[in-house]
């Protein structure tokens, strides 16, 4: 039974000693700031039913418990005499060191805390240490810029006093050049007073002897003249007299051989039959001649001359190939002297120029030449424009409207390709202008256009499909839009005729002036004015320059060729009036009556537009 008892008494000493030990487990240290306690000790196990009850603890007025002490030590004894002491020291042992590795962790943890403090006080020592030097920077920075702009105004304020100075000087040397200029001045006017007097009396004496000589002269040379119209009248009434008597006498002779000869047919039958034979053999030969010079002139000039569709053209209609072409010469190439006579806007007469000369250049190159396409109102100078161009840059020029492809129906694509054939054979190079172009080249997708018409422009392309050395393909039109695209295509340079300006009528109201009314024509010969009835001169009075720019004004909207119309009505009213005197009234009527005509026009025009 006491061996029994033995075990259940250890356990409960184990108990209690491990109680006390946890008690005495809860440990604060004064160097920190943590409190370290141990785990919680297992509960010991319930005491058995025969162990008797510890005595109730009692606890003096100073809180001192002796009897805990005693039992402590009590179940120290049990527990060194208790076969468990071992495993309960190796508990013990191992709660020890567990909480001494719990200490130096959190003294670990208690050095970072601090080191993490000292790092974060040193950061702020350095922010503080760089704001500083930022300060000073910028107030170093602030006094470099005093001291500048102080140099920058002191040296800006010398340059002031030097330029005041200087200026101080000019205008001292100014006044005294000043000064001696107007003393030369009054110097040298002394001197050309007293020359001119002496002049003026030198004059005087000279045109008193010139007069003296003059009327002199005159009386002579007037009985001279005197003499002489009167010598020479008596010669040519001598020498009419004997042309009369001469003609008279040769119209008689002839008219009496005439009679002799009449006698004498009507008198012989034999030669009357013979003479009325040889005029009618005669008048046979001239009319089989004449028929067969002009079937064999058509045989000639449809294999050699010009083609049927060209109106005008300034290469001659039989080409001989052996002729070398003439060079243009360089003054008609010349910028100065190049379209004269043609009145356009600056610019768009120094784009043709250049045009002209480019060509020139390209053909003495032997390049190959650039087409072009010439639109605007009608009237504004582009056939004229092609002309020049085709004159100034040394070409052959030739002229075809469109208007005239279509009546030919499917002759036109032959007509076409002869064309070309023959402004081939020019030694100089063609120009060939074509007017009113979009009458056959329109696109080809319209409704209006024939067979016929698509057949022709479907040759011309074929014949402009690549660019040519012999021919300068230029087209004019009202209606650029309606052109087929692959006409355009062609083009190379595209230039608009606007309709003139204030200026450029002006300049055409005195070219036709002068061409209607002032120009004078002295190509007549002698015996023309004797025979021919001369016309009455026109007479131009009090026609300035300023109504011709008031009539320019007025006549807003005109083409070139309204202008030159509006002159030729200056014209035909001038010729219409008695006495053939062109005055600011006649032509203001003209101009106003042309001014309503016009406007009358564009009305009609509109409306049938709409």
């Amino acid at each position: 039974m006491r061996r029994l008892l033995r075990p259940a008494k250890a356990a409960a000493s184990v108990a209690a000693g491990a109680a006390v030990l946890a008690s005495l487990g809860e440990v604060a240290y004064a160097d920190s700031i943590f409190s370290f306690r141990r785990q919680p000790a297992a509960p010991p196990p319930p005491p058995p039913p025969d162990a008797p009850a510890p005595a109730a603890a009692s606890s003096g007025s100073s809180g001192f418990d002796p009897e805990a002490l005693e039992r402590g030590a009590r179940a120290l004894r049990q527990i060194n005499g208790s076969r468990y002491a071992k495993l309960l020291f190796g508990l013990m042992q191992s709660q020890e060191e567990t909480r001494l590795a719990e200490m130096a962790a959190e003294k670990v943890h208690h050095d970072i805390y601090w080191k993490v403090k000292e790092i974060e006080a040193k950061r702020k020592m350095g922010e503080e240490y760089r704001e500083n030097l930022k300060q000073q920077s910028q107030i170093e920075a602030q006094r470099l810029r005093y001291e500048d702009e102080l140099a920058k105004k002191s040296k800006q304020e010398e340059r002031e006093a030097e330029r005041r100075r200087d200026a101080e000087l000019v205008r001292m040397q100014e006044i005294g050049a000043l000064k001696r200029e107007q003393a030369r001045r009054a110097t040298e006017q002394k001197i050309l007073e007293q020359e001119l007097q002496t002049l003026k009396e030198r004059a005087k004496n000279d045109r008193e002897t010139n007069k003296e000589n003059a009327i002199s002269n005159a009386k002579a040379k007037a009985h001279e003249a005197k003499l002489t119209e009167d010598y020479e009248r008596r010669m040519l009434v001598e020498l009419m007299n004997g042309e009369k008597e001469k003609w008279l006498a040769a119209i008689n002779t002839t008219f009496q051989h005439i009679e002799g000869g009449l006698r004498t047919l009507l008198t012989d039958r034999s030669k009357l039959v013979m003479g009325i034979g040889g005029v009618t053999a005669l008048a046979a030969g001239v009319y089989t001649t004449r028929e067969g010079a002009r079937v064999t002139w058509g045989y000639v000039n449809r294999i050699l001359g010009q083609p049927s569709l060209i109106r005008e053209s300034s290469m001659r209609k039989f080409p001989l190939p052996g002729l070398k072409a003439l060079k243009p010469s360089s003054a008609s190439l010349s910028g100065g002297a190049a379209f004269e006579n043609v009145i356009l806007h600056p610019s768009l007469k120094r784009r043709i120029e250049h045009l002209a000369r480019a060509t020139a250049n390209t053909k003495s190159h032997d390049a190959p030449f650039r087409n072009m396409l010439f639109y605007g109102h009608p009237g504004t100078g582009k056939t004229l424009v092609a002309r020049e161009m085709a004159r100034k840059s040394g070409l052959d020029y030739a002229m075809m409207t469109g208007g005239d492809v279509a009546p030919l129906g499917s002759e036109a694509v032959t007509k076409i390709h002869e064309i070309f054939d023959w402004a081939k054979k020019s030694q100089k190079g063609m120009l060939l202008f074509i007017d009113e172009a979009d009458a056959f080249l329109c696109e080809r997708n319209s409704t209006h256009m024939s067979e016929a018409q698509r057949s022709a422009l479907n040759a011309l392309l074929f014949r402009t499909g690549d660019q040519s050395r012999d021919i300068v393909l230029v087209l004019a039109t009202n209606r650029p839009g309606d052109l087929d695209a692959a006409i355009t295509d062609r083009i190379d340079e595209v230039i608009e005729f606007p309709l003139p300006g204030e200026e450029e009528r002006f300049l055409l109201l005195k070219l036709y002036l002068n061409n209607y009314m002032l120009k004078d024509d002295d190509k007549s010969s002698p015996w023309s004015t004797l025979l021919k009835k001369q016309p009455k001169k026109i007479h131009v009075r009090d026609i300035s320059d300023d109504l011709l720019r008031d009539a320019a004004r007025k006549i807003d909207g005109f083409s070139g060729r309204e202008i030159a119309k509006l002159m030729a009505s200056v014209q035909a009213a001038v010729y219409g009036s008695p006495d053939c005197i062109l005055n600011p009234q006649l032509f203001s009527e003209v101009v106003e009556y042309k001014i309503a005509e016009h406007q009358q026009r564009m009305k009609l025009a509109s409306e049938a537009a709409a």
